[in-house]
């Protein structure tokens, strides 16, 4: 009997040892670079649930805003890493499966997934990022569902992509609470907001919504826009007054003097002249002039000189998006739903094109639209060879680096060289933008002559620029070389 008690316990613990063994084992072996992929997915759904919810909700609260920025900021490194992973091994895979049949030499076939060990540390470092932070969210949820939902209008509806303003909630809430934060008693100067940004990082987008929000036009009686040039035209009083373009007027407003004023400097043909000549001592004095208690004065350069002008509110500085985030934004143009692994290929092509844009919104809004109409990849690499003739004949992209377009296209054909861009507002007569496209020119199916102006793209939310591209079809000089002669 004892010895059957012995044998039983003796095998019980056996089996113990072995499933501690085998579960240790479990632990310590690394995942596979599937298996770390699939888990940074299913991780990803569970955060963008909350990123999106979120996007629907007026959040006011600045920590919970800096939270969702940083959440926001993850997802997207996390699709980044994620959809370049997957698009090396596709072309790993199409490249190993080319050289199936090559026996000469086997270390070809090997190479290939030589950074197989580098992907799975890199999913693994942003999988590990990502569940820290997923696991902090509880108070973030709970107060989430405390914030109002967005009365959206129909332009600005997030599943709408190309009609909203994309990856700007915290800057726009950082506006909105500047505009209408009570003024300081007894104050007749009105508090000054410098934004500050690069061309086309979407300052006049960022102000328009702004000034569309609800909140804003119950609060102030009538919002102005002003350009560089109506400033400079006559008195500043007079300007005021009678200049400038009135875009809201609210008579039932809380204060009925209370006005919102909004001084672009930049934008238009010449904006590129016209920045480098701030008028300091205007500046200085748009930024004391007297109005109603509690107007407010937004102001939009290229240039940070108008933060040292007078008395500022702490600049907002608009950056472009990261190359995460912008990958982000194409691909969902590109792709819309449509999953990335039913399309390696194209999915490649977009990365590469993404690349190229070097997060340019108005590539954003062109490119990924063309991919989206043939999903080819034939197709997709003309586009990409198109993009990249385009960004090589630019001047504005590399000025310090030009080169004779002859240097660059050696044959003799005609090469289209971009001199200018520039933007058309909506309130201009529509006739005024030009009605050849510039994809026309790119593909061949327009061969305009000597200098044309072409349209690029025109937004489809506020202020609904149209912009247009300066060019200039030229041709290469054919250089003769004379034989020399052989002397006998």
């Amino acid at each position: 009997m004892e010895a059957t008690i012995s044998a039983i316990l003796g095998e019980l613990a056996s089996r113990s040892m072995s499933f501690l063994v085998d579960k240790c084992l479990k632990r310590t072996s690394a995942p596979t670079e599937e298996e770390s992929a699939n888990s940074l997915q299913r991780l990803l759904l569970r955060v963008r649930v909350i990123v999106d919810e979120a996007e629907e909700r007026r959040i006011t609260n600045q920590a919970m805003l800096h939270q969702l920025s940083i959440l926001r900021r993850e997802m997207y490194r996390g699709y980044y890493t994620l959809d370049t992973c997957r698009c090396a091994a596709a072309n790993d895979d199409q490249v190993s499966h080319a050289f199936t049949l090559s026996t000469s030499n086997p270390a070809k076939r090997v190479c290939f997934h030589s950074g197989s060990s580098q992907s799975v540390k890199e999913l693994q470092q942003v999988l590990s990022s990502l569940e820290a932070m997923v696991t902090d969210l509880n108070e973030f949820v709970l107060f989430l569902g405390g914030c109002p939902r967005l009365c959206r209008q129909p332009y600005s509806m997030h599943l709408i992509l190309d009609k909203s303003m994309f990856g700007r909630q915290v800057e726009m809430e950082r506006v909105i609470s500047f505009l209408l934060q009570p003024a300081s008693h007894g104050t007749q100067k009105p508090c000054v907001l410098p934004i500050i940004g690069r061309a086309r990082a979407g300052k006049s987008t960022l102000v328009e919504h702004a000034c569309n929000d609800e909140r804003v036009r119950a609060h102030f009686s009538q919002i102005v826009f002003f350009t560089q040039g109506d400033l400079e035209d006559g008195s500043l009083e007079e300007t005021l007054r009678d200049g400038g373009a009135v875009r809201f007027r609210n008579r039932k407003a809380i204060d009925a003097g209370r006005v919102l004023i909004i001084a672009e400097l930049g934008g238009g043909r010449y904006s590129k002249r016209l920045e480098e000549n701030i008028n300091e001592g205007l500046l200085g004095k748009l930024y004391n002039i007297r109005v109603a208690s509690g107007s407010k004065i937004i102001v939009t350069s290229r240039s940070d000189r108008i933060v040292s002008i007078g008395r500022t509110e702490p600049p907002l500085k608009l950056e472009f998006l990261t190359q995460e985030a912008y990958w982000y934004l194409f691909k969902v143009y590109a792709f819309g739903g449509t999953d990335l692994a039913d399309h390696p290929k194209l999915a490649s092509i977009a990365m590469d094109m993404s690349r190229e844009c070097g997060g340019c919104f108005l590539a954003a809004n062109i490119f990924p639209r063309l991919l989206r109409s043939n999903p080819c990849p034939q197709f997709g690499s003309s586009v990409l060879a198109a993009l990249k003739g385009l960004k090589r004949n630019h001047y504005l992209y590399t000025a310090a680096d030009h080169q004779e377009p002859a240097l660059c296209n050696p044959k003799v054909t005609p090469s289209f060289m971009v001199l200018d861009d520039y933007e058309i507002p909506d309130s201009v007569d529509s006739s005024a933008a030009p009605r050849l496209s510039i994809l026309d020119v790119l593909f061949g199916s327009a061969r305009p002559r000597g200098r044309f102006d072409a349209l690029a793209w025109k937004s489809q939310i506020p202020p609904h620029y149209s912009y247009i591209y300066s060019g200039e079809i030229r041709r290469p000089k054919c250089k003769v070389v004379r034989k020399k002669s052989i002397g006998r």
